[in-house]
C-alpha cells in the first residue's frame, strides 16, 4: 500500500542565524549606529513639525538638532580632536624628513668642499713636481756629455789600458781616428784651463768641468779656444791632427776626475748615457 500523503504543507524550519545575538556596539556604553540614525531621523521629523506649527519653536528644535549632531559625531568617532592629532603627527613627520634632508645636504656640501681642497692640493703638488723635474732636466741637458767627433766620421782605434812599444806607458785614453782637420767638439760644459803644445801629446787643450774633472784633447792641428774661455758641450774647440807621438790623424781623449789620474773614457761616456 502506498503511504497516504498529508494535505498539510511541509513546515520550513527557519534558518538559524550564525549570530548569537544583536551586534554589540564598538564601545561599551554607547548606542550603536542604528540607534544614532534613529535619533537623527526623529530629530528631523520633530524639526519639520515645529516649523509648521510655530516659528519660535523652530529655533529651539534647531538648537536641539545641533546638539544631537554633535552627540552623533561623538558616538560615530568623528572627533575634531582626533583629526587635529592626525594632522599634527603628519606635520611632525614632514618636519623630521625636512631636517634629515637638510642634514644630508650639509654633509654632501662638506664632502664636496673637502674633495675640492684635496684636488687643489694635488694639483699644486703636481705643478711643483713638474717644475722641479723641468729644472732638473734643464740641468742635465746642460751637463749632458757629447761625442768629441761627429758620429759616423770617426772610428775607435787604441783604447784605455792597451800597452804597445809605440807608447812609453800603457795607453791612458781613447783615440777617435778621423781625417785631419775634422772639427773637435767640447764633450761637456767647462772652462778652458790650458791650450798649447805638450810633447808627445802634441797640441793639447784642457777643459775643466764644474765638478773638477779635466778632459784632455790631444794631437790637434789647431786651437780655436784660449785659456780662461767658457765653453758649452758641442762647441768646436779645435781640429783633428797628427801632432806629437802619433801614427795617423786622431784626437786622443783623456778623462781625469779631480785633475788626478786618468780613468777609462769609454766607461765615462757610458756613465753619461753615451756609447762611443
Amino acid at each position: 500500500m502506498r503511504p497516504e500523503r498529508s494535505s498539510e504543507p511541509a513546515r520550513v524550519q527557519p534558518a538559524r542565524s550564525s549570530r548569537s545575538g544583536p551586534r554589540k556596539p564598538l564601545v561599551a556604553g554607547l548606542p550603536g549606529a542604528p540607534t544614532v540614525i534613529g535619533i537623527a531621523a526623529m530629530a528631523l521629523a520633530a524639526t519639520g513639525a515645529l516649523t509648521v506649527g510655530n516659528p519660535d519653536d523652530t529655533q529651539v528644535a534647531s538648537g536641539n538638532l545641533q546638539k544631537l549632531s554633535a552627540q552623533a559625531s561623538v558616538f560615530s568617532g568623528a572627533s575634531s580632536v582626533g583629526s587635529s592629532g592626525a594632522l599634527s603627527g603628519r606635520e611632525r613627520a614632514v618636519s623630521r624628513d625636512s631636517q634629515r634632508e637638510a642634514m644630508q645636504d650639509a654633509a654632501d656640501q662638506q664632502l664636496q668642499a673637502a674633495a675640492e681642497r684635496q684636488a687643489r692640493q694635488r694639483n699644486a703638488a703636481l705643478q711643483a713636481l713638474a717644475a722641479s723635474a723641468e729644472k732638473q732636466a734643464s740641468l742635465i741637458a746642460r751637463n749632458l756629455w757629447q761625442l768629441p767627433v761627429t758620429r759616423g766620421v770617426y772610428h775607435l782605434t787604441s783604447r784605455f789600458g792597451e800597452c804597445s812599444l809605440l807608447w812609453s806607458h800603457c795607453h791612458t785614453g781613447l783615440d777617435f781616428a778621423a781625417p785631419s782637420g775634422t772639427p773637435i767638439h767640447a764633450i761637456a760644459n767647462g772652462v778652458v784651463t790650458s791650450a798649447g803644445y805638450d810633447g808627445a801629446y802634441g797640441n793639447k787643450t784642457v777643459v775643466t768641468l764644474a765638478d773638477g774633472t779635466e778632459i784632455w784633447y790631444c794631437h790637434q792641428t789647431s786651437y780655436l779656444v784660449s785659456s780662461g774661455q767658457q765653453v758649452q758641450a758641442g762647441d768646436t774647440i779645435g781640429s783633428v791632427g797628427s801632432t806629437g807621438n802619433v801614427t795617423g790623424p786622431h784626437v786622443h781623449i783623456e778623462v781625469r776626475p779631480g785633475a788626478g789620474d786618468p780613468v777609462d773614457p769609454y766607461a765615462a761616456f757610458i756613465a753619461h748615457g753615451i756609447t762611443p
